[in-house]
């Protein structure tokens, strides 16, 4: 058994992969997963980004990953902080905060002690900045927002929109927080990347 991640425009292609390789296939749909049983014994669960799912047939599924959204995006690492909307793979605004947040340190004593304090107060800054930034940028847009997809350390995620400011966005996040780099420019272009992939667990008999 393993996992893939497939681009949504070539869902369709996978899919259609997967019956040369196994033939025929049956389909039992959810709103949160969809099930793809060959006659051979192989199958294949797919994740619906984006839940739940409308419909009763893959092609419901194809469509649905096919949509265009809203998705608002918040990067929280050591090394800093992104957060942008992107409306489909476009980012169209975006606001990068670059911090350093010390390591832990093998001191000990007084010493050891003192770098925590100073680690502590750094990581508290760098929430403080995330909790500030989306607040201004994301929470204007909570009207339009179809999801809010986050990425780097799940607890300083966590922490960020535990701000008693950002109960909406909560309510938006998805399940996953997807591993990142320090967040950049760049990486937070790349991010469509990985939040509107396609997730299939797949088992394919040898």
């Amino acid at each position: 058994m393993r996992t893939v991640a497939v681009d949504a425009s070539r869902l369709q292609r996978w899919l259609s992969g997967f019956t040369e390789r196994h033939g025929p296939t049956t389909a039992s749909i959810a709103t949160d997963q969809v099930g793809v049983s060959a006659e051979d014994g192989a199958e294949a669960r797919i994740s619906v980004p984006f839940p739940p799912l409308i419909g009763e047939t893959v092609a419901d599924l194809i469509a649905h990953v096919a949509r265009d959204r809203t998705v608002g995006a918040l990067l929280v690492r050591r090394g800093g902080v992104a957060v942008g909307v992107f409306e489909g793979r476009q980012l169209v605004t975006s606001k990068i905060e670059t911090r350093y947040v010390q390591g832990r340190t093998k001191a000990g004593g007084w010493s050891q002690q003192r770098y925590a304090r100073r680690r502590q107060n750094q990581a508290q800054e760098l929430i403080q900045i995330a909790a500030d930034l989306a607040a201004s940028l994301l929470l204007p847009r909570i009207g339009d927002l179809d999801a809010l997809a986050t990425g780097g350390d799940r607890a300083a995620v966590d922490s960020t929109l535990a701000d008693a400011r950002l109960a909406a966005l909560r309510a938006h996040a998805t399940q996953r927080c997807y591993p990142v780099p320090d967040p950049r420019l760049a990486v937070l272009r790349d991010f469509p990347n990985q939040f509107l992939a396609v997730e299939i667990t797949l088992n394919e008999l040898a």
